[in-house]
């Protein structure tokens, strides 16, 4: 069994397997690496599996771990942390995904591999991997984002050697993903172009299959469609990849599915979660809220053993990730190596909670019970908990003009703010801000930031809800303060006309200490830069508005826009009470 190699990761030997080659059923290959203790003995094995290459999360060995703001912060090195892998005595294998990397085969698509499913492979590969001697048969999986996205699709295929999996920041609903409340988000634009902080997809072999399902006639006709989009037609990057797709073949892929549906429905791991029945952790921090968002839709989902950690802000991990290992090994110490470290008698939800700085646990999400509450926008940029008596005529409403990106750098923000909070005000779980908004174009973006505001000045954000305003329909879904919107069609705004928007804020954890105050700001683009912004990599903002828009913002007797907010119970109590 002896037939690996040596390397030193500081004081530490490491046995490494490399370009290993694994069959799968239909002869393609994939290649991986197995990293594990001198020893000559079989351990249990942890599988991490991306498009990003798997020399380039070899660098875990040899780069030390970078926080953003760090330039040296590289957002695809997501496998973990080989050395304390190893120290914990199980094997580390990484791969490359089909058409990725050393692998052979041909990726198509998103999620999809060459008409194979991505579940496929993994599934393949797993068991290859729990039949080699230097496995004890103990398969779990390991990574972040991507690679946890990986492992639930794996899960989802039921392998008999897959043990448990740990899924840390992975994304779920696939056009949520891509489109928050309708407005494309430009990350993943940067995971598989390599830009602004990621390296990107490691192409071989990788093609579009908008471009493998439609005729180059249809394509076309689908191309100058998409174009007609004036917010598409403003930016340059993306008139460049509709027009020369070659090499860009997922991003441009995702731009022209602007809607959702079958396309992202097929690849979405939650809809493929139902079937998994093995123990499943999931972790994911404040600070993204669509992660969040998913991470619970996915936790409700799942009928097997499980648990939902919620961490604290900031959103991003280092790179070279490291963090959440104690968590892990605890957890793969119980299912994988059988040692009853008591993890599975504590309660499954376990939330941080910010400002408070309290960690909250128990049986289900959201972990306490929660009322949803309205603050109203006031004239004079306040919120309150009363409604506005006046009428428009008296109540004129807020506004602001925002022009192109193509011709300004300043984003306009519209902001409204409490009181200093008197008492601990707690809210835990999703929320909804309803606006009565009157634009004099047929769609616009409308962007809120919920912050946490210190009597310093100093701020902390909350949660984010993110709209389209032709994708303004709601679903059967939505209930008071936890809407949702199906975005399987756009319809245009009729200018001048005041209609109602529902955003739906993302889930959070935070308690507003005496003295601080909830400030929520409105914008139809997002501000270029500021202290959130600086945490996240270059490329994670959302695409701007492309024509001049002027809105109307009512908060009057008849237009009563509102936050309502998941107050949790003693707190909804005292604000009644006044205590």
């Amino acid at each position: 069994m002896a037939d690996f190699q040596t390397i030193q990761a500081g004081e530490q030997t490491i046995a490494v397997r490399k370009d290993l080659r694994v069959p799968m059923r239909d002869g393609v290959t994939l290649a991986a690496d197995a990293y594990h203790g001198t020893e000559d003995k079989p351990r249990p094995a942890l599988i991490a599996m991306s498009a990003y290459g798997k020399e380039l999360q070899a660098l875990a060995l040899t780069t030390p771990p970078q926080r953003r703001p760090s330039p040296m912060w590289d957002g695809c090195i997501e496998a973990g942390d080989i050395a304390r892998v190893v120290k914990e005595d199980y094997v580390h294998v990484i791969g490359d995904m089909r058409g990725t990397g050393d692998s052979g085969g041909v990726m198509i698509g998103n999620y999809n591999a060459g008409g194979v499913p991505q579940g496929q492979d993994l599934y393949d590969l797993i068991e290859w991997v729990a039949e080699q001697p230097w496995c004890d048969g103990n398969v779990g999986m390991i990574g972040i984002s991507y690679f946890g996205s990986m492992q639930v699709l794996a899960a989802a295929e039921r392998p008999p050697h897959l043990k448990a999996i740990f899924v840390s920041g992975g994304h779920f609903d696939f056009y949520e993903t891509t489109y928050h409340g309708g407005i494309m988000w430009f990350m993943p634009r940067a995971a598989r172009e390599g830009r602004g902080g990621d390296s990107g997809i490691a192409h071989t072999n990788v093609k579009s299959r908008m471009q493998e399902v439609h005729s180059p006639e249809e394509l076309r006709k689908l191309v100058d469609e998409r174009l007609r989009d004036p917010d598409v037609a403003a930016w340059p990057n993306l008139v460049h990849v509709l027009k020369y797709p070659k090499n860009r073949e997922f991003w441009f892929d995702i731009v022209m599915n602007d809607l959702d549906g079958e396309w992202y429905e097929e690849r979405n791991p939650i809809t493929l979660a139902e079937n998994i029945d093995i123990p499943v952790y999931l972790q994911i921090d404040q600070g993204r809220g669509w992660t969040v968002d998913g991470h619970i839709e996915l936790f409700n989902v799942l009928r097997g053993p499980k648990k939902l950690d919620i961490g604290s802000y900031p959103p991003m991990q280092s790179r070279p990730w490291i963090e959440e290992h104690d968590k892990m090994f605890r957890w793969y110490e119980y299912w994988l190596k059988g040692v009853d470290n008591g993890i599975m008698d504590e309660p499954p939800v376990s939330v941080f909670v910010e400002g408070s700085r309290e960690v909250v646990t128990a049986q289900q999400w959201p972990p306490k019970e929660i009322e949803h509450q309205p603050l109203y926008l006031r004239p004079r940029r306040k919120l309150s908990s009363e409604p506005e008596l006046m009428g428009a005529e008296h109540a004129a409403p807020d506004g602001f003009y925002q022009a192109p990106l193509t011709v300004t750098d300043q984003v306009e923000i519209l902001s409204w703010s409490t009181e200093p909070f008197e008492e601990p005000t707690e809210l835990i779980g999703p929320g909804a801000a309803h606006l009565f908004a009157e634009i004099d174009q047929d769609d616009t973006n409308f962007i809120m930031r919920l912050w946490d505001v210190a009597p310093n000045g100093s701020r902390q954000l909350i949660t984010t809800g993110f709209l389209k305003a032709s994708h303004r329909e709601l679903d059967d879904r939505t209930t008071e303060g936890d809407p949702y919107h199906p975005h399987t069609r756009a319809v245009p705004v009729e200018p001048g006309k005041i209609e109602e928007y529902v955003l739906r804020l993302y889930p959070f954890a935070a308690t507003f200490v005496p003295g601080h105050r909830l400030l929520v700001e409105l914008s139809n683009d997002e501000p270029l830069a500021d202290a959130h912004n600086a945490l996240l990599p270059p490329d994670a903002f959302h695409l701007p508005v492309g024509r001049p828009v002027t809105h109307k913002i009512y908060r009057d007797a008849a237009h009563r826009s509102r936050l309502v907010l998941p107050f949790t119970k003693r707190t909804a109590a005292r604000a009644a009470t006044g205590r």
